[in-house]
C-alpha cells in the first residue's frame, strides 16, 4: 500500500488541481489513536459503509424499475431521506469521536 505523501491521486476543486498528498497531513507529524479510539472509529466507519451501500444498492434498485417516473422520483426521495436518518447517529458519534481526538492531540 502506498504511503500518504506518495499518493498523487488528482482531485479537481474548481479550476485547481491538487494532489492527495498536499490535502493529507504527513504520516511523520501523525499521532497514533488511543487504543480505545480505534476499534470505535473502524467499527463507525464500517457502520456508515453499510448503510451507504445499502443505499446504493436500493437506489438502484428503484431506478432500475418499471415505475412511473414521478413515483420513482417519491420513492428515491423517500429512500435519500431514510439514508439520511440511519446515517445521523454514526455521525453524530463520529463527530464526538473527532472532537475527542482533537482534545487528544492538543
Amino acid at each position: 500500500m502506498q504511503s500518504f505523501e506518495r499518493r498523487q491521486t488528482r482531485h479537481l476543486r474548481g479550476n485547481a488541481v491538487t494532489t492527495e498528498s498536499e490535502r493529507l497531513p504527513s504520516r511523520a507529524n501523525a499521532r497514533p489513536y488511543t487504543p480505545e479510539i480505534t476499534p470505535m472509529l473502524q467499527s463507525l466507519l464500517a457502520a456508515l459503509a453499510d448503510i451507504d451501500l445499502a443505499y446504493e444498492s436500493d437506489l438502484e434498485v428503484i431506478q432500475n424499475s418499471a415505475i412511473d417516473g414521478v413515483l420513482k422520483q417519491r420513492a428515491i426521495e423517500n429512500l435519500q431521506q431514510q439514508h439520511r436518518e440511519r446515517r445521523k447517529p454514526s455521525v453524530r458519534q463520529l463527530t464526538a469521536l473527532q472532537h475527542r481526538i482533537q482534545a487528544i492531540a492538543a
